[in-house]
């Protein structure tokens, strides 16, 4: 059987990063935004926290809007966190897009953003090197450019591209190391899992070591119906729009066992990192049932 990862978004308070560790999370996963209207923390800032509060689980970004940085900046700030963490950082990348504020702060073109996002990726695995670096780009342009130390993981830290749409899987495939949709179906993710591997072969890429990731926002309740509505408030409120006719689709959220048929379907579709974001004061206990009982009823066929 194929080991199924469990991650946690750390965005309900990073104080409990340990706590989420300890209670058997193997990935923590530190939400990012520059300008965003419910004021999420920045995620280099998060990463380093959760670099010190935490052992063994590995430590991501979920997800960086990559085309509003410098990408020169940000490999130095992950190689240092990936070096002090001792090689347990991972890169999730976005465009964004619903935030035009963080675009009119930095000066970005928002109808820019995935082609800086690409090019920025290429910016950062040459950094990663350790080696010196000029690169001539529409949007960057470096010379004989050298980041000390290098990540400890080779080749820096794994870049896992999140998204929805087709161009976020044509980026995933050809430059990614895994791909992390959100507010999907399992049905939906399936059909993404054919269209990622249709790019990649068309690119002549081995997806073999590719990371299949899946966000998954999560409310357990006795009250299946109650915990759905708890989970569409939540989304209405940070997305501004009516989650309620489509929560049942696009969350694993009700029951312990219709969580739990939920994510199996999510397994089914080909997802091997459920990455969640629980709903709720009552987090701890959440997670405890789903690292004791959820998730060890799950299967890989």
């Amino acid at each position: 059987m194929s080991k199924i990862s469990l991650g946690v978004s750390v965005e309900g308070g990073i104080g409990e990063a340990a706590q989420f560790e300890e209670l058997g999370a193997d990935m923590l996963w530190a939400p990012s935004h520059l300008a965003s209207p419910v004021g999420v923390p920045d995620g280099i800032v998060g990463l380093a926290q959760l670099s010190a509060l935490s052992t063994r689980a590995r430590i991501g970004i979920s997800a960086m809007v990559l085309p509003l940085y410098q990408p020169a900046v940000i490999a130095k700030q992950l190689a240092d966190i990936d070096v002090f963490s001792g090689g347990r950082v991972v890169l999730g990348v976005g465009v964004g897009g619903e935030f035009g504020a963080e675009f009119r702060a930095v000066g970005v073109a928002q109808p820019q953003r995935g082609a800086r996002a690409n090019e920025a990726i290429e910016v950062l695995r040459k950094l990663w090197t350790g080696e010196e670096v000029t690169h001539r780009g529409r949007f960057f342009d470096m010379e004989r450019v050298k980041i000390l130390p290098k990540p400890k993981q080779q080749g820096g830290p794994p870049v896992i591209v999140a998204g929805r749409k087709p161009p976020a899987m044509r980026r995933a495939a050809e430059l990614g190391d895994g791909w992390f949709p959100y507010l999907y179906s399992p049905e939906r993710y399936a059909r993404s899992v054919e269209e990622v591997r249709g790019y990649a072969a068309a690119a002549g890429r081995d997806l073999s070591a590719f990371e299949w990731h899946v966000l998954a926002f999560i409310r357990i309740g006795r009250d299946g119906d109650q915990a759905r509505r708890q989970v569409a408030d939540e989304l209405a409120y940070y997305y501004g729009q009516d989650f309620l006719p489509m929560v049942e689709r696009v969350t694993a959220a009700g029951t312990q066992a219709e969580v739990t048929a939920r994510l199996q379907a999510f397994v089914d579709a080909g997802a091997r990192h459920l990455n969640i974001s629980l709903i709720g004061s009552d987090r701890l206990p959440q997670l405890e049932l789903l690292v004791n009982e959820i998730i060890p009823a799950l299967s890989v066929t």
